[in-house]
């Protein structure tokens, strides 16, 4: 009798249920899944993360000096006292979020390998179904959620963005983007050009500096840089008369919110003034025959775009020291032994570094369906930059450009564990935001305005974005310093809110 092998019957998984789901477990993802566990208790939840840990940008950039931009008492959470030095290293950032995940018992509710590939709501069940795929496996796994929180961040985590210069394939050398840096790299003795002149190039200049045999920045244009100490006195001395650190936190949290505030105000009032004083700090490390004016004197206002802060002028000790230096000149094209600008200069490299930015990524590139019409984001209207028109059970955490972005990552976080117990209250599965009777005329303008900032990853992005309205409520204004009490005044009555 023939016989025949028997065939694998594939396993049909019956999908997972949750109340809310979380899109990523970085700073965002993790002070969400906190929250839901102090303000929402009974919530079920999971965190589906598509990296083998915790962390998001702090794990995806590993190159040399990676550090924070940011202070850490306010890029910190405001529930976990930091007690480092204002400015920390990735490995700090992850160990502190390690810490959190610890001591709240946070990592039983986040998968980690999870990579959330489509998303579909169905309006007759009032649930997102969830299309996932196991990264280390390829497994493909199914999620049904009454809510869906996204705290990916903003940009593609698999590739940073490179320009396409003539003559790349000719250079003989590696080419690495920081956010692909390969572990085996080795640029002792080296001599290393790095393109670009944001916080990225400020961190890895003088991290290579002092291994390799010369290392350049060459900028297309020049940046705003503000230098100060990596230490805060009056952390310091609270210390020392042994403080609690929880109050601790919060006074120097709040010193420096107030002097953020008072500075970034003074960058449209009397930005002439702010300009100066940030090339005297310059100044005062490179001398005063250095050509500020052709190498650190922008074209545009300041905090127009970025400003990259350099703890205790690292940068340029390394300059001034002549480890460092920097040129200003645009590309012509890539050659054999390096670069050729278009001043005719060759700039010779062994190693050529592309610090040229991100690219933007719209709610982590998930193909989105509404009762499977496939969900465009730029046809919606963001309500206060966290949810958006037609979109049921949705927020989005987009941090601040010109503070912390775990700021508004709490502040959003508050919102939605109100609205999550208000639409329980209300005995509500669906609430969607709209447009009022009041805002149906509103002129609707790109997500950010590119006056106020303008990055190049943000331009280049700005089309795929959601709109905003010239209101408030239909904006996100970037405003901290409004929205710390804006935000938690919501009215969740109010008809912008539709529940059913």
């Amino acid at each position: 009798m023939e016989t025949r092998e028997p065939r694998a019957v594939p396993v049909v998984r019956k999908a997972e249920h949750f109340d809310v789901l979380i899109v990523g477990a970085g700073i965002s993802g993790v002070g969400g899944a906190y929250h839901l566990t102090k303000q929402c208790p009974g919530t079920s939840f999971v965190v589906l993360e598509s990296k083998p840990s915790f962390g998001g940008t702090w794990i995806t950039h590993r190159f040399p000096g990676i550090r924070s931009d940011s202070d850490l008492y306010t890029f910190g959470y405001r529930f976990k006292p930091w007690t480092g030095t204002p400015i920390a290293t990735g490995a700090e950032i992850l160990k502190y979020m390690g810490e959190v995940i610890d001591e709240d018992d946070l990592g039983r509710y986040i998968r980690y390998h999870h990579r959330v590939d489509r998303a579909n709501w169905s309006s007759d069940d009032n649930v997102w179904n969830i299309e996932a795929t196991r990264t280390d496996t390829g497994e493909s796994i199914a999620f049904t959620a009454n809510f869906l929180w996204m705290c990916q961040g903003y940009y593609r985590h698999a590739e940073g963005y490179t320009p396409e210069w003539e003559g790349m394939a000719d250079f003989k050398g590696p080419i690495v983007h920081p956010q692909t840096w390969p572990e085996d790299l080795d640029y002792t003795g080296k001599r290393v050009l790095v393109i670009g002149s944001g916080a990225t190039a400020a961190t890895i200049i003088p991290a290579m500096a002092k291994d390799c045999a010369h290392i350049t920045m060459l900028q297309r244009s020049p940046t705003y840089f503000r230098i100060g100490r990596n230490a805060i006195e009056m952390a310091d001395e609270l210390r020392r008369l042994q403080v609690d650190p929880a109050w601790i936190h919060e006074i120097v949290r709040r010193k420096i919110l107030y002097e953020q505030a008072a500075f970034t105000e003074r960058c449209t009032s009397e930005p002439e003034v702010v300009k100066q004083e940030l090339l005297a700090g310059i100044r005062a490390f490179v001398g005063p025959d250095y050509d500020i004016d052709q190498h650190f004197t922008p074209r545009y206002r300041p905090w127009q775009q970025r400003l990259a802060f350099v703890p205790d002028g690292d940068m340029f000790k390394g300059i001034a020291e002549g480890k460092a230096s920097v040129v200003t000149d645009e590309i012509e094209r890539f050659t054999e032994a390096g670069i050729l600008l278009k001043s005719g200069t060759l700039l010779e490299a062994d190693i050529i570094v592309t610090a040229t930015g991100f690219n933007l990524s719209v709610l982590g590139d998930i193909d989105f369906a509404i009762d499977g019409k496939p969900l465009l984001f730029s046809d919606t209207v963001t309500y206060r930059g966290m949810m958006f028109t037609g979109v049921p059970n949705m927020a989005w955490v987009f941090g601040y450009f010109r503070a912390s972005w775990t700021l508004r990552s709490d502040l959003v976080a508050d919102f939605v564990c109100r609205l999550l117990n208000h639409m329980k209250a209300r005995g509500a599965k669906r609430v969607v935001t709209a447009l009022r009777r009041q805002d149906r005329d509103m002129r609707l303008l790109p997500w950010i305005d590119p006056d106020n900032f303008n990055p190049g990853y943000m331009m280049r992005g700005m089309h795929l974005l959601p709109k905003r309205g010239d209101k408030r409520e239909w904006a996100h204004t970037q405003d901290y310093w409004a929205e710390k009490d804006e935000i938690p005044a919501i009215d969740l009555d109010d008809s912008a809110f539709e529940y059913s």
